[in-house]
Formats: C-alpha cells, structure tokens, sequence
C-alpha cells in the first residue's frame, strides 16, 4: 500500500511540475527565423493600462478581478512586412490631447515609412524598437519576444498615456 501512494504522490508532483513549466507557444527555430526575417504578427492577448482610473473602472465591475489586465479577443495586434507596419491595437487610458480623426483614437494605424532598431535582451529574448515617421501620434513600440515565442509590446504615443500588451507572435498569414 505505501508503494502505491508513493507512486501516486510522485505521479503528481511530476504532474505539477510539467503544468507549472514554461508553455511552448513556436519551436525556437521558427521564431529564430521570423525574428531574423523581421516578419511576423504579433498577436495581443491581453491589455496592461497605466492609468489608474481605467483600472479603478475596471476594478468596480461586479465581474471583475483586482488585476490591472484586461483580456483581449482574438484579432489585435501588429503585423510586421518588410515594407509595412500595421497596428490594430486598442487603447484604454487618457489622451492628453483627443483628436476628431478616428484615425488617432485607438492604436489602429499603417507605416510604410518605419525604422526597427534591434537588440539582444534578457532571457535570450530579442528587443525590437520600432519608431514610425509617418505616423505623428506614435512615438516608438517596444517589442521584447522571448525564443519561445511570447512576446511583450509596449507602445509610447505623444499624445497619451504608455499602454502595453502581453501576447505571442506568429508567421503571417499570406
């Protein structure tokens, strides 16, 4: 009887330790190649606002939990061409300066004109600095992709509050 429940107990703890690993999202090889390439799509999982009235919003829902995220569906995020930069990212903070041009009020916008900067980071992760010139109300986004294939982006605009997202990358669709 004390063979069986030895077995059982070391069945679970090396059950817990395999759930509490690093989840694999892409081989490392193929996010090698799409990092090396600088062709891929972000794709955003999950919003972290910095300002502090949106999360005292969201922390008075009846539904909601302490965190300062906010779940995304499915869709967001930047897509990243060889000569074409596109944002579909919202944007959950305060604007210093609000604009009538629909075309401002989110992080929704296309940069044929971009410069990426990029360098080796922690963890094996690779920092991808993205400064767009023919956008006027985007500063730079930071991307920081790890060889597992999540990614963390945060995005600096002139007009408003920094904001970024939690997600992972993957190859874009043709």
């Amino acid at each position: 009887m004390k063979k069986y429940i030895i077995l059982l107990l070391s069945f679970s703890v090396l059950l817990l330790f395999n759930a509490c690993g690093s989840q694999h999202y892409l081989d490392s090889k193929t996010v090698e190649n799409l990092v090396k390439n600088e062709e891929f799509t972000f794709m955003a999982k999950s919003a972290h606002p910095s300002n502090y009235d949106v999360i005292n919003v969201m922390n008075s829902l009846p539904t909601s939990s302490s965190s300062r995220m906010l779940n995304l569906d499915y869709g967001y995020g930047i897509v990243i061409k060889k000569n074409e930069l596109v944002s579909t990212l919202p944007y959950f903070g305060r604007a210093y300066s609000p604009s009538m041009d629909r075309d401002k009020e989110s992080l929704r916008f296309t940069s044929k004109n971009y410069k990426v900067i990029k360098t080796e980071g922690r963890k094996n992760s690779t920092v991808f600095t993205v400064i767009p010139s023919d956008v006027s109300h985007i500063r730079r986004i930071i991307m920081e992709i790890f060889p597992n294939g999540r990614a963390y982006v945060s995005v600096d605009a002139n007009d408003r509050q920094p904001i970024s997202y939690d997600g992972n990358i993957e190859q874009n669709k043709n």
